[in-house]
């Protein structure tokens, strides 16, 4: 008995520690940009955090692209590739979590939803664009809120870039835990949107093996693109032309679904 109670106070200290380690390795957004681009529009989410968003609307896109951004980067850091993504052909919305770039509050897995809640909410009543014509692409940490999403609604599309199959198996690999953080591999067979998943084989960060398993894990339609020198913070760069080719027949794959189930 003392051998068990042992191992069971062993177990509850590692998820106790597991739990304050991922919050504190998570979220950093004291390192990304406190600039908001010219545009900005602010929505309040179910707990009174203002939220920043930011569209670029594009009246000849098929899609708007929702972006989701990575746990160290923020609108104002993010404002170049927003405006190439829309150069590219697509309309473009995005959004900061709480206690990012120009949002209040406090950034953690449940918040992260409520604020890209809120954010929806603008996007389809106030801008007018359905879900049908959305396009969710999440980056990293961005992966969770947008697989999220995926799982709310039927939407044109999901874009994984760079993401993890789930939080603490980054460190762990196997599930050794009863709990985890953003479950975006287990949610995926919730979601019936085409799905693209984009990793580089040399991430350093979240390995190669967590965009594998999420493609694996992922519905019909979906494709990936995998980039074999590409690590975490220099995937699209090393990609070159081949991502932008990636985004535009995953748009073509989207268009195809939609028109086979409008």
């Amino acid at each position: 008995m003392k051998v068990l109670l042992v191992l069971f106070l062993a177990y509850g200290g590692l998820a106790l520690t597991a739990r304050f380690l991922a919050s504190r390795a998570l979220y950093y957004p004291e390192i990304a940009s406190r600039e908001a681009p010219s545009g900005i529009k602010r929505v309040r989410d179910s707990a009174g955090n203002e939220i920043s968003t930011l569209h670029l609307p594009n009246p000849n896109a098929a899609f708007t692209l929702w972006f989701f951004h990575g746990n160290a980067e923020s609108l104002g850091d993010l404002e170049p590739m927003l405006r190439a993504l829309h150069a590219a052909g697509f309309a473009v919305f995005a959004f900061d979590y709480p206690g990012y770039g120009g949002s209040t509050g406090v950034p953690s897995e449940s918040s992260l939803y409520e604020s890209a809640r809120a954010a929806r909410t603008y996007l389809r009543e106030e801008l007018k664009v359905p879900a049908e014509q959305t396009l969710l692409y999440g980056r990293s940490l961005g992966a969770g809120p947008a697989v999220q999403m995926a799982t709310e609604e039927r939407v044109g599309g999901l874009i994984l870039q760079s993401a993890f199959v789930s939080v603490y198996r980054v460190v762990t690999r196997w599930r050794i835990l009863p709990f985890d953080l953003f479950e975006n591999e287990r949610k995926l067979a919730q979601v019936t949107s085409p799905v693209l998943i984009m990793h580089g084989q040399a991430d350093e960060v979240i390995p190669f093996r967590h965009g594998a398993a999420l493609f694996d894990a992922a519905p019909e339609p979906k494709r990936h693109f995998w980039v074999p020198e590409a690590r975490h913070n220099d995937f699209i760069p090393v990609a070159g032309p081949g991502y932008w080719n990636a985004l535009r027949e995953f748009n073509d794959v989207c268009r195809a679904a939609r028109a086979e189930h409008p």
